[in-house]
């Protein structure tokens, strides 16, 4: 096997493992980015999400009454202001959802699916639980779910939840009395889920990913060239020279050239040492035949 060939089999080979290992990583890193990313996003909807229900709680329930005219206002009650405002924002993100489920619900449109049923048993098997990130799949794509527990630890709640005498008369009128009561003060009752889509997050860094994988490769492939390049000029060719003079010499040829490269690197130390070589035997010919 010729050097070139050896030398371009050890790179190669170099560079497979390399190209592997770093893509086995980079793919993780890129992937765990996007999920981040996503994450980010349903964190910032949970922030404005309670947002809407601290200013629904503090300026918007204290100055309006919760009935009126026989009839029930819901827009006092921050869990539906929260989940009203954000079916504006869904209409134009469909993927994209704000829920505040809980296992006895007032609204049945607050009844949970059985994955979020099962986010806020998970809460109340585990009361120290402050946050569940998951990912589920659905007809789109993968969604990440981002949940928080909703406890009732203001007295206040129990006057429309603990029992139907004590709530308002409209409400009850409105919802009925069989769902939506029997909390208690420190009952995690629902969870905040927020669901956001991940398929478009994971496509781009994935994307993101190949382009890289690619600049990587087309890099490696510049970077082979040049050294087969350098290689030829500055290994090869002159190995290949000093082959050629030393098979004339050692046919017996007299009045072949010598080879003079300039430089103080190996192959000009290894010419210089071959013409001296040639000329002690030249020298050496030259006295056997007196």
């Amino acid at each position: 096997m010729r050097l070139r060939a050896k030398f371009n089999l050890a790179v190669i080979a170099a560079f497979l493992i390399g190209f592997a290992a770093a893509g086995a990583l980079l793919q993780d890193l890129f992937l765990a980015n996007a999920r981040e990313q996503v994450l980010q996003n349903a964190r910032i909807m949970m922030s404005a999400a309670n947002a809407v229900r601290s200013y629904t709680d503090k300026l918007i329930a204290p100055v309006t009454p919760p009935q009126l005219n026989g009839r029930f206002l819901a827009v006092t009650v921050p869990s539906f202001a929260a989940q009203t405002t954000f079916k504006a924002v869904q209409k134009n993100f469909a993927d994209y959802s704000y829920r505040e489920p809980t296992l006895n619900p007032t609204n049945p449109a607050d009844r949970p699916a059985d994955w979020e049923a099962d986010l806020i048993n998970d809460f109340r098997n585990h009361p120290g639980e402050t946050e569940i990130v998951g990912e589920r799949d659905t007809p789109t794509g993968p969604s990440l779910s981002l949940a928080r527990p909703i406890a009732v630890h203001d007295a206040q709640c129990l006057e429309c939840h603990s029992e139907p005498a004590r709530a308002p008369a409209a409400m009850v009128q409105t919802y009925g009395s069989a769902n939506g009561f029997g909390w208690h003060l420190n009952d995690i009752v629902g969870a905040q889920v927020v669901s956001v889509p991940m398929a478009v997050a994971m496509a781009d860094a994935r994307s993101a990913f190949f382009a890289f994988m690619a600049v990587l490769g087309g890099m490696f492939v510049l970077v082979l060239v040049i050294l087969n390049v350098l290689l030829h000029f500055t290994v090869i060719r002159p190995a290949v020279r000093l082959a050629r003079i030393a098979n004339a010499v050692s046919l017996g040829e007299t009045n072949v050239e010598e080879y003079e490269r300039r430089g103080s690197d190996e192959i000009a130390i290894l010419a210089a040492a071959f013409n001296r070589m040639r000329r002690s035997l030249d020298s050496a010919m030259r006295l056997l035949e007196r």
